[in-house]
C-alpha cells in the first residue's frame, strides 16, 4: 500500500483512484484477485509505475554490497 500512497502524494494518482484502486487491495484475498482490477484502474497504476520509475527498480541487480544491509 505504501507506493500507491506515495503515488496520491505524487499526484500520480487522484483521490478517487487512490480511493478505488486502495479498495479493492484491501477486498482482495489474492494477488491473482488484485489482477483482475478494473482497467482504467490498471492504466492509472501502470503510468504511476512508470513516472515512478518501479520497473527500472525491480529488474535493477542487487547491489555488490548487499551483505552489509540491515534489514530490521
Amino acid at each position: 500500500m505504501n507506493t500507491i500512497d506515495e503515488m496520491l502524494n505524487l499526484a500520480l494518482l487522484t483521490a478517487d483512484q487512490h480511493q478505488q484502486i486502495s479498495a479493492w487491495i484491501a477486498k482482495s484475498d489474492s494477488p491473482e484477485a488484485i489482477l483482475k482490477m478494473p482497467a482504467p484502474l490498471w492504466r492509472a497504476v501502470e503510468r504511476a509505475s512508470e513516472v515512478m520509475g518501479v520497473d527500472d527498480d525491480l529488474m535493477r541487480p542487487p547491489s555488490l554490497d548487499a551483505d552489509d544491509t540491515v534489514c530490521s
